[in-house]
């Protein structure tokens, strides 16, 4: 659940993890927008920088 004071992290993502750089709860989904918990997030491009929601939202946005 997402609270009023939410804030978005700036995170590195990396092969095996990810760098938080500025803190926050939560990343933007480069393919939806929606948000991702930071305790949720699995799927990210380190060539892009970008978090995804989701393998198949990954896919699609990597191999359109």
């Amino acid at each position: 659940m997402l609270m009023a004071n939410s804030r978005p992290a700036r995170l590195h993502y990396m092969a095996n993890g990810f760098r938080v750089l500025v803190p926050g709860d939560h990343v933007v989904c480069a393919g939806t927008g929606e948000r991702i918990q930071i305790e949720a997030l699995r799927y990210w491009s380190v060539a892009r920088q970008e978090p995804y929601a989701g393998a198949e939202i990954a896919a699609r946005v990597m191999h359109p």
